[in-house]
């Protein structure tokens, strides 16, 4: 394990929260690093670990904030809520009994923020002003943003839906396939969507035609998924390696997807580097590692032994890597 271990000993801040890292994040300032807790706190990676007591149960989700430089979270208390890069919080809305379980900021040109409770996905300007809500047939299950901020997609039971977020239109761009569909993420382009299935598999939709896409065949379940920076690639977990889809050359359909980082154990956690194909991979064992596409070159960065990785981020430039694991261990890595 020692030599697993290596990268995290010579370039790794650690902690012990003794808590369920839930989601780990970066501000859109640089190298702020925040970790969402089960035990309802946030950690801030201030020269001194600051917490910050937030919610009534367990952080469910996290993002940066798109003006503040600080974050977003919400909880099972039905709260979401503001934190300045200082760590003062401030509640943005209340939800009642319904969880906030997903939460997204957009920091381009005109800053969004979003946050879904039960059915509902509601829609903020970057100050916090509530702009309208969307309403979906069941439960949303993952929300994103596109590059642009124009469209904000959510995951449902049957499907997605994809809104316009400056439309005040009634209905959205429905994208149907029967089953649960788990989290969506969006094509840098614009031109996929992709959902991850209960039953071990992906499905996508082609925009705006609207083909089909399967992308089938894991071991598990994948619950991290997510495009590289050039939408070449769409690297997901559940799997005993980062399963690639090309989404070039007329991929992924009829293409046969690329592995790398094989190893005991399956990927719970993916994060596509900021700016190259590079891809950092969490096992269930607690191994972590990062990938480079074009070399085929894996380089480990923490041992297994720590409890499940959870919790997965880059900074904005990719300097930084932020993880956590269900046993409560958190680090932030170096790479600069």
């Amino acid at each position: 394990m020692a030599d697993l271990d290596q990268l995290l000993k010579a370039r790794g801040r650690i902690a012990e929260f003794g808590a369920h890292v839930t989601a780990a994040s970066f501000a859109t300032s640089g190298r702020l690093a925040a970790f969402a807790l089960g035990d309802g706190t946030l950690r801030l990676a201030m020269p001194d670990w600051l917490t910050i007591p937030l919610h009534n149960g367990a952080v469910l989700s996290l993002c940066p904030h798109p003006l503040t430089g600080g974050f977003c979270t919400g909880g099972d208390d039905g709260r979401f809520i503001a934190v300045t890069p200082e760590g003062a919080p401030a509640e943005i809305a209340r939800f009642g009994s319904k969880w906030v379980e997903h939460v997204a900021g957009f920091a381009g040109k005109t800053p969004l923020l979003a946050a879904s409770a039960g059915k509902l996905m509601h829609l903020f300007s970057g100050e916090g002003t509530k702009i309208r809500e969307f309403p979906h047939p069941s439960t949303v299950t993952g929300i994103a943003f596109d590059a642009k901020g124009k469209r904000i997609a959510a995951s449902h039971y049957n499907g997605a839906s994809l809104w316009f977020t400056s439309s005040n239109a009634e209905t959205p761009r429905k994208l149907e396939w029967k089953g649960s569909h788990l989290g969506v993420a969006i094509h840098p382009n614009g031109d996929a969507l992709v959902t991850a299935m209960q039953e071990n598999a992906l499905h996508g939709w082609t925009l705006p035609e609207q083909k089909h896409m399967r992308m089938s065949g894991y071991p598990a379940k994948t619950e991290s998924f997510g495009f590289t920076k050039s939408g070449r690639w769409l690297a997901t977990g559940g799997a005993d390696a980062i399963v690639l889809w090309p989404f070039f050359g007329g991929g992924p359909m009829g293409k046969p997807p690329t592995e790398l980082a094989s190893a005991e154990g399956i990927i719970k956690r993916i994060a596509c580097h900021p700016e190259h194909e590079v891809i950092a991979a969490g096992f269930d064992t607690g191994l972590l590692v990062v990938a480079d596409i074009a070399k085929e070159r894996v380089l480990p960065v923490c041992g297994p032994g720590r409890g499940g990785i959870s919790a997965l981020a880059w900074n904005a430039t990719g300097s930084h890597l932020a993880f956590g694991t269900e046993s409560g261990f958190g680090a932030v890595v170096d790479f600069s």
